[in-house]
């Protein structure tokens, strides 16, 4: 190779030479030159001397973008995700007929001359001569390989790709110089390793490896002598030679790569011949690219993992930065998914709910103590088809949710009473709870200014049943799932108590909003949340009162230049919710939902559970929420739209007059838990004591709270028990504790005025 001067190029005359013969047999540029005129030839060399010299000395090269896996907790994979498939190997691991016939065909001289081919440049350039065009180009693999080195940095910006490969005087400058630069630094052996790895083959694979696998479904040292010079071909043109679609030209391309070999004393002549005669042997493997492609319907929780990826600050300051390593890839991301949870999971929803219904269903499993997700699934596969979705109902609309999550009913409730536990109420708590009242006048809020009922129009509720007229205490409360003890407790404390609860527990709107504060939304659940946060925030319930955020990723590997380093990784945060008698509590009241209330289909046998349901106005949503000591889940049916009202519907096979949180969700968890927790440790919660409900006393009937009849009649007389300070005109309305109540704090009814409609004659109440 020439000297080099001192100021570390070659000499003007060496530069211009050799960029004469490059630039003027590259693409379009030699297409527009007149051989003739040497004279203009002679005018561009000389005028492209300086600026070669002003070139930055060394090449950028990029780590190779490579396919990412994406595995789960024992470390089985889940899918596979790329920009581009590629996986990089060693020279040692690429066949040697690869190697010498992608010399062959592309670079004959390869191990004879420098970066730039001096021969093959006037070879060239007679044979263009006398055919009037373009016919043969001079490029060496060093020089390809710079020019695949700028692809690769473009990345998938369509403009930077075009001016990498655009054929203009100034590239072929740039290339020229790093190629001098890599032949001095790398070597011939190094540049051919980078080369084979970083060249596209077509059918979305890049390197050989990926294209070894892709065409012959086995790794590139295996390669034999006609499945290598097939390869060899493609290199030139993938589209012409793609194998795939075109066998024949694909054919006649191989053979051209096997005689060249045999031209160049590769292989004998004989060998040739025989490679030419034998079949292509594909055995062609598809892309798997994207989480479309995941395993045990993970499709969801997939992409929940690339969206928590390119949203966390931890893998990098910017969004930009965050995706320029996701989409370099090379990672192996081991995740939270267990794999016999997510099993579970998914063939419940598969046998409760058909992705033709109307209606979908959603489901999230999480480890109590750790945030930990350990599986996600949902009835409507992940696609673009019909009955497809790409929305994963599980999440917020940040990591790839709707848009502002589902209306949670009475899955919302224990929120209101582990803020009321918190707040010193006793878990025997009752309340009037008559069968119809409308919401308080006013409820205090966190700013200090009250929620008033403006009364357009004017706000009222009711339970499910009529038959559900109280007084009622907390326990049999939360098993009937009592709206109007709810919203009785919830003017009683007043809204921040619950703002604070939910605030410590994660709960936030599908759109990452807080939840308002409003009485509908802060006990009979009308904002839309996701199950991801339910089934966290119920989770605390099971670890005696230790929130923990989810997290989906164990642990990260990147694999750069041969090199493997971790990432750091998201963690979670776990912290105190509430204390652990209010936790205890909560276990206590929602294992009687599971064994005597509303949530009896959803009850495991065997083991401790405890779990809520809820249903929305209209049924258009229907949640079961629920919980062992050592798995937390959250299921969700209804409607993406919200435009389906679940009456008289059929849901996987089963018609439904009225869908319950009980008797459709409540199965899908059920059966997931039983699945998921198979074989594992049943863990018990710590239980404590609620007393019984003091037995019904006879009395006078003298209609004053304290009476000891006990009899039950309508339109009770005068009563001095109004419903907490008097808030509804100084009465109990519908049922008040006018007229033979129960015994309730003194504090609580001061008002003054006639009891309501339904009331108690007699008093001998419940304690």
């Amino acid at each position: 190779m020439p000297k080099k001067r001192s100021g570390g190029g070659l000499t003007a005359t060496q530069q211009a030479a050799k960029f004469l013969g490059v630039s003027v047999l590259s693409g379009a540029v030699l297409a527009g030159i007149a051989l003739p005129a040497f004279g203009a030839l002679g005018l561009a060399a000389k005028g492209t001397v300086e600026s070669f010299d002003e070139l930055p000395a060394n090449l950028k090269t990029p780590p190779l973008s490579q396919r990412t896996s994406i595995l789960d907790a024992q470390g089985k994979p889940i899918a596979t995700v790329y920009s581009r498939d590629r996986t990089v190997v060693d020279l040692a691991n690429i066949s040697p007929y690869m190697q010498k016939a992608i010399v062959a065909i592309e670079d004959s001289r390869f191990y004879e001359h420098g970066a730039v081919d001096l021969k093959g440049v006037l070879r060239a350039l007679n044979k263009n001569a006398r055919s009037g065009e373009v016919a043969q180009g001079a490029s060496t693999l060093t020089q390809q390989y710079v020019k695949n080195v700028f692809v690769e940095e473009a990345g998938d910006d369509p403009t930077k790709v075009a001016q990498a490969i655009q054929q203009t005087i100034g590239r072929k400058i740039r290339e020229l110089k790093y190629a001098i630069q890599v032949e001095e630094e790398l070597g011939k052996k190094k540049i051919l390793e980078n080369y084979l790895n970083i060249t596209f083959f077509g059918q979305q694979a890049y390197g050989v490896e990926a294209a070894s696998q892709r065409y012959f479904s086995k790794h590139a040292k295996d390669l034999t002598l006609p499945e290598a010079a097939l390869l060899a071909g493609i290199v030139q043109s993938p589209s012409r030679y793609d194998p795939v679609n075109d066998e024949a030209e694909a054919t006649k391309r191989r053979n051209t790569v096997l005689q060249r070999m045999a031209e160049v004393g590769d292989v004998s002549a004989a060998d040739a011949a025989k490679a030419q005669k034998a079949p292509l042997g594909l055995k062609v493997t598809k892309p798997k690219n994207g989480c479309i492609t995941a395993v045990q319907g993970a499709s969801f929780f997939c992409k929940y993992v690339e969206r928590v990826f390119l949203s966390d600050p931890v893998f990098g300051k910017t969004k930009e930065e965050r995706s320029k390593v996701w989409n370099q890839g090379g990672l192996t991301i081991r995740t939270t998914l267990d794999p016999q949870t997510q099993k579970s999971v998914q063939e419940s929803l598969k046998d409760h709910v058909y992705k033709t219904d109307k209606v979908a269903a959603a489901a999230t499993m999480v480890e109590p103590g750790t945030g930990k997700i350990l599986g996600m699934g949902q009835s409507k596969p992940y696609g673009y088809g019909k009955n497809e979705t790409e929305y994963n109902y599980s999440v917020n609309k940040a990591m790839g949710g709707s848009n502002f999550g589902f209306p949670t009913g009475s899955t919302f409730k224990p929120f209101v009473a582990a803020a009321a536990l918190e707040q010193g109420r006793p878990v025997n708590q009752a309340y009037p709870a008559p069968y119809e009242m409308p919401y308080p006048e006013t409820v205090q809020t966190c700013s200090g200014r009250p929620w008033v009922n403006d009364g357009r129009p004017k706000y009222k509720l009711e339970n499910e049943s009529e038959s559900e007229v109280g007084p009622f205490e907390l326990k049999k409360a939360m098993e009937l799932s009592v709206n109007t003890y709810f919203v009785q407790m919830l003017a009683d404390i007043g809204m921040c108590p619950v703002v604070k609860m939910t605030n410590a527990l994660g709960v936030v709107q599908g759109n990452g909003d807080k939840v308002p504060e409003v009485p509908s939304s802060m006990t009979l659940g009308s904002t839309g949340l996701s199950p991801l946060t339910m089934a966290s925030a119920y989770a605390a319930f099971a670890s005696r009162g230790m929130y923990c955020t989810p997290i989906a990723i164990e642990s990260i590997t990147q694999t750069v230049g041969g090199q493997k380093k971790s990432l750091e990784v998201p963690k979670s945060t776990c912290s105190r919710a509430m204390s652990e008698k209010t936790a205890d509590s909560i276990n206590t009241l929602l294992s009687g939902v599971t064994d005597s209330g509303t949530g009896r289909q959803a009850g495991l046998s065997g083991r401790d559970n405890a779990g809520k349901t809820g249903t929305t106005d209209e049924r258009k949503n229907a949640w079961f929420v629920g919980y062992t000591p050592n798995l937390s889940g959250a299921v969700w049916v209804g409607s993406a739209t919200q435009k389906v009202k679940m009456t008289n519907i059929t849901i996987g096979g089963r018609y439904h007059s009225q869908v319950y949180g009980g008797d459709t969700p409540g199965p899908i968890w059920r059966d997931a838990m039983t699945g998921a927790l198979e074989g594992k440790e049943a863990g018990q919660f710590t239980m404590v004591d609620i007393p019984d409900p003091a037995p019904e006393r006879k009395g006078d009937g003298n209609g004053d709270g304290r009476g000891n009849d006990g009899n039950k009649g309508n339109n009770g007389g005068n009563g001095n028990g109004g419903f907490i300070g008097g808030l509804f005109n100084g009465g109990a309305s519908n049922g008040g504790a006018a007229n033979g109540g129960i015994s309730l704090p003194d504090n609580l009814f001061q008002g003054q005025g006639n009891g309501g409609n339904h009331g108690r004659n007699g008093s001998g109440g419940r304690r």
